[in-house]
């Protein structure tokens, strides 16, 4: 295993998933530029008050450096990164004193799926299971394959653009349960409350957001 990852490394050297910097080894997450400068981000990130979540999280404003190491990962394929945003993102759970007894996550639509080839939020909120100990499951489907939200315009137009695509298919899995919904980046909120609204109409009992950047 040594040998794989010293290989690995070689071939594949390790980088700073914010400012690409090489790093010493595969087993650090930042360089210490960076780990310095977002040791000092707010203490519980940024919070954000959205129809029918109770609290929704994010460790990074969605700007400059993080704006472009998300794109890389939701674009680009760097799912490595993965890590990387849910050890922040648990760090703003374990701050805001955020519980839950389930993860999920804002799914893809099947056709968007196929194409980019894995779920970016799904890979987050896995990442979670681990860090904070508590299962994913996916509660959500995405069953029409509507435009992305970035090239939509408008809030208005956002909520438009999400309303009734999502659905719950097993019931049984949501009621009475606390449950954490997990995205990539939070803009107008539009996805995270569309998606809440039809897990509360399952019978969640209440459920709080998270994401890796919000735009404030």
């Amino acid at each position: 295993m040594r040998a794989i990852n010293w290989l690995l490394d070689l071939l594949y050297p390790p980088r700073c998933p914010f400012c690409r910097s090489l790093l010493n080894s595969s087993e650090e997450r930042l360089c210490p530029r960076c780990r310095k400068r977002f040791e000092a981000r707010p203490v519980g990130g940024y919070r954000r008050e959205l129809e029918g979540i109770r609290l929704t999280v994010a460790p990074f404003a969605y700007e400059g450096a993080v704006r472009e190491s998300l794109h890389r990962y939701k674009f680009g394929g760097v799912t490595a990164y993965a890590r990387t945003y849910a050890d922040f993102i648990g760090k703003c759970i374990d701050e805001n004193e955020i519980s839950c007894d389930i993860i999920t996550w804002v799914p893809l639509s099947r056709r968007r799926l196929r194409k980019r080839g894995y779920d970016q939020a799904r890979l987050l909120a896995e990442e979670l299971s681990e860090i904070l100990h508590l299962p994913a499951e996916k509660l959500l489907e995405k069953r029409v394959d509507t435009k992305p939200q970035s090239g939509t315009g408008s809030a208005e137009k956002r909520r438009a653009n999400a309303a009734g695509v999502y659905a719950c298919p097993d019931a049984d899995k949501v009621r009475g349960k606390h449950i954490l919904l997990v995205d990539d980046i939070v803009t107008t909120g539009a996805t995270l409350c569309e998606c809440a609204k039809v897990l509360r109409s399952a019978g969640a009992a209440e459920i709080c957001g998270a994401a890796v950047a919000s735009r404030n």
